[in-house]
């Protein structure tokens, strides 16, 4: 039964935008290797916006994930990067990926909003648009050794 993990963070400054990039494709590769990892895809949304969603065997995997290396050293950063942030989870039977649309769905009804120190008046309410899915690109299992 995986579980699934969806974020979306909007960058609220370019000048941001470079170091996210770095730390977004470190916690990419950390993840492709991360134990319990089963998946995941990549959006790049419109006005600096960035969704992901993987799939995990366990929580407890996913959150040993979050918790550890890269990805823990830029989860403080986000506060001040972000205007606009947000998760949702859940586990589902069944093992592809869910589509774009679904985890869109499933953030505006289950998610909600992470902290930011720079809200946009949008960030409370999840008021966000659509998100743009032509630019998806999968994150594989890529294992050690």
């Amino acid at each position: 039964m995986p579980f699934i993990s969806v974020t979306r963070l909007r960058i609220r400054k370019w000048r941001f935008l470079p170091h996210f990039a770095l730390m977004a494709l470190k916690s990419q590769r950390q993840a492709e290797v991360s134990s319990g990892f089963r998946g995941g895809m990549l959006l790049p949304d419109r006005r600096w916006t960035f969704w992901t969603l993987t799939a995990w065997d366990r929580e407890a995997d996913m959150r040993s994930y979050m918790t550890a290396g890269d990805h823990r050293r830029a989860m403080p950063r986000l506060l001040d990067w972000c205007d606009e942030a947000s998760v949702v989870h859940w586990s589902q039977t069944d093992e592809p990926l869910p589509t774009w649309a679904e985890a869109d769905a499933r953030m505006r009804r289950e998610g909600r909003p992470s902290k930011v120190r720079f809200p946009s008046d949008a960030h409370a309410a999840m008021a966000f648009a659509t998100p743009r899915t032509t630019t998806s690109t999968p994150i594989s299992v890529r294992r050690q050794g």
